[in-house]
């Protein structure tokens, strides 16, 4: 009886033993299978590309930024902004260098545009007094430049080779072109039939020879609290006008229509300095507050 026992549990342990070793390969098959797989997200499990490389984002940009090629400059009758401007050329460098205050009218450059006619007597924007001398043009609002043009003498030639210089003292508005020059019906008829009544154009900057002397004006209501300045027959285009302060100069600002202001009084009734676009200063005293008189300053720029 006893050795029956014995061979039940001799038997039962061989059993016992036998599924355990058959168990354990497989758990640790099972246990090596869950570690090599990937979690959802991560690299390994995302499939190989089939199709082509999607470009990155500054490849992209760049194959959307337009063509590097610059618009053209010529010009055409109802000129552009960019066409209206001047070249980039060595002759406009060494302008700006001969005329260091110059606005968008500089010396010796061309400037292409169209000119029409209107009719005037000499006044204007500029507020000249009106005038026998009808050889005059409003500049364009662009290049008018908030009254820097005021005054400035131009050469205008027309295709067929006729020019003649005329004086700026008005604004032509809006409807005026870049490089556009409207000129009194006078001026216009001697380049043109005025049948034609736009022609296209190109101007320069003049330097006559002899203008005469400047004048000074102070404006309607100037007085030792407040004054207007205005400068009258200049050779070349005034780019600044100071006024006597003390032990120095103080520079007034410039209205569109062609005074010089000094809102505190400051200056008004002392000595005068103005300054042509090359630099030139002239210095004027003896000019007493006589508003709206015009006064002689017996100097003038050189000419260039």
């Amino acid at each position: 009886m006893y050795r029956r026992w014995l061979f039940i549990s001799a038997a039962a342990v061989l059993v016992i033993v036998s599924l355990v070793v058959v168990l354990l390969p497989d758990r640790e098959a099972d246990t090596g299978h869950s570690a090599a797989t990937p979690v959802v997200g991560t690299t390994a499990n995302v499939p190989p590309a089939t199709g082509p490389p999607t470009p990155s984002a500054s490849a992209a940009t760049a194959s959307a930024k337009p063509s590097a090629k610059k618009p053209s400059r010529t010009a055409s009758v109802g000129a552009t902004t960019a066409s209206a401007k001047p070249p980039a050329t060595d002759t406009s460098q060494a302008a700006s260098a001969g005329a260091p205050l110059a606005g968008r009218i500089r010396p010796d450059v061309t400037y292409k545009g169209v000119a029409t006619f209107y009719d005037s007597d000499g006044g204007g924007a500029c507020l000249y007094d009106p005038s026998g001398d009808v050889m005059t043009g409003a500049m364009n609002s662009t290049d008018y430049e908030s009254a820097k043009a005021c005054g400035a003498y131009v050469s205008v030639r027309a295709a067929n080779g006729a020019s003649i210089t005329v004086r700026i003292t008005n604004e032509c508005p809006g409807e005026c072109a870049p490089g556009q020059i409207d000129l009194s019906a006078e001026a216009f008829a001697k380049l043109a039939d005025p049948v034609a009544g736009l022609i296209p154009i190109t101007w320069q900057l003049a330097s006559p020879s002899a203008p005469g002397t400047m004048s000074l004006r102070y404006k309607t209501g100037s007085s030792q609290y407040w004054c207007g300045i205005q400068v009258i027959g200049h050779r070349s285009p005034v780019a600044r006008l100071e006024v006597r302060a003390g032990s120095g100069w103080r520079q007034l600002p410039r209205t569109d229509y062609n005074y010089f202001l000094s809102e505190d009084g400051t200056g008004c009734g002392s000595a005068i300095r103005i300054t042509d676009i090359f630099g030139e200063r002239l210095t004027v005293g003896g000019i007493a507050i006589r508003p709206n008189v015009v006064q002689p300053a017996k100097v003038q720029f050189a000419r260039h």
